[in-house]
């Protein structure tokens, strides 16, 4: 049974999420506002956390980087108002796993969660090495870390599951839709955007010249690749 924290400042709102998370036999924690969900988060330790964006006393925003800093590494799905573009981005940026914008269907939601505690289980199970060195960087896969000359990366999740997940298929081109399936979990019919930000994020961190990237690689037209230089698949 995993532990779920919802941070929503909606009374009709956090009722039916939390009905519909117990039937499926999730234990449901609540929070009525960002300053009492980041106080619950540190005390509880859930599995996962819906955090709403606005929020009182504290907005989900500032709940998140705070989490992040403290080095909190579970995964955090945002909720967005409709057209709130700007904060989709920055609570990528912050270190959100994913979002869904208002309104939303019980069963888009339950199937995000699912593919998370999926991948989470996926990748605890998974077998090979548990540390792969990509031209002198150190993907720690057990660990969630990643090292270079001993000395840690600063990486938000999802862009270390992205990492993860081409260090596992290295030589394989990815589409854009393949790695919002793999790594976020779902279809995503439309734009594809957040793959294209991640893979910058991703390259800011690991490439030795990221304008002129060497390991992660576009393919025009198809997606992008990781190429090792020592040839290892």
């Amino acid at each position: 049974m995993s532990r779920i924290l919802i941070v929503e400042d909606e009374p009709d709102m956090v009722l039916g999420l939390k009905d519909n998370f117990e039937l499926e036999g999730h234990e449901v924690l609540t929070a009525p506002d960002g300053q009492a969900g980041l106080e619950r988060a540190r005390a509880e330790k859930p599995d996962l956390i819906i955090l709403d964006i606005m929020l009182p006393r504290m907005s989900g925003l500032d709940v998140c980087k705070t989490l992040r800093g403290e080095g909190w590494g579970g995964p955090i799905l945002m909720l967005t108002a409709r057209g709130q573009e700007i904060d989709k981005v920055v609570g990528l940026e912050l270190g959100a796993d994913d979002y869904v914008t208002k309104p939303f269907s019980l069963r888009e939601l339950s199937a995000r969660i699912r593919a998370i505690f999926r991948r989470a289980e996926q990748s605890a199970a998974a077998g090979g090495p548990t540390v792969v060195d990509v031209a002198g960087v150190q993907v720690d896969l057990a660990g969630h870390r990643v090292l270079r000359d001993g000395h840690e990366i600063p990486m938000k999740p999802k862009v270390f599951e992205l990492l993860a997940f081409l260090v596992r298929h290295p030589g394989q081109v990815m589409s854009r839709d393949q790695l919002l399936e793999q790594v976020w979990g779902y279809d995503y019919a439309g734009e594809t955007r957040t793959v294209d930000v991640h893979i910058h994020w991703l390259r800011a961190a690991i490439e030795p010249d990221p304008g002129a990237p060497t390991l992660v690689q576009t393919i025009r037209g198809v997606g992008y690749v990781l190429r090792r230089p020592d040839g290892a698949t």
